[in-house]
């Protein structure tokens, strides 16, 4: 796994991958109440937060959640969503076994 060079955002992300994690848990919400405006506010967080940490694979997902929000289709939205929850998790995974 590659992950940032940069010191600083080693230490912050654990706590950013935790976060994430934790808050990923909204999406639930939003597809109960059919709220594609909140599930492409968190698609936009996920975009810009990943990219600013280095985490350009789940950045450029973030993207793409955002079309699908966009799109109002939460049968792909789901689908993407695992996929991004999996991807925290891995890189939370990695963190633990590697870093910490």
């Amino acid at each position: 796994m590659v992950l940032p060079d940069d010191p600083i955002v080693l230490e912050l992300l654990p706590e950013f991958v935790e976060t994430w994690i934790q808050d990923l848990d909204n999406f639930y919400i939003y597809k109960k109440n059919n709220d594609f405006n909140e599930l492409y506010r968190m698609a936009h967080t996920i975009k810009g937060s990943c990219y600013q940490f280095g985490i350009n694979d789940l950045g450029d997902m973030g993207i793409e959640l955002m079309t699908y929000a966009k799109e109002s289709d939460w049968e792909k939205s789901s689908l993407l969503f695992d996929k991004i929850k999996a991807r925290f998790a891995e890189i939370n995974d990695y963190i633990k076994n590697n870093i910490n």
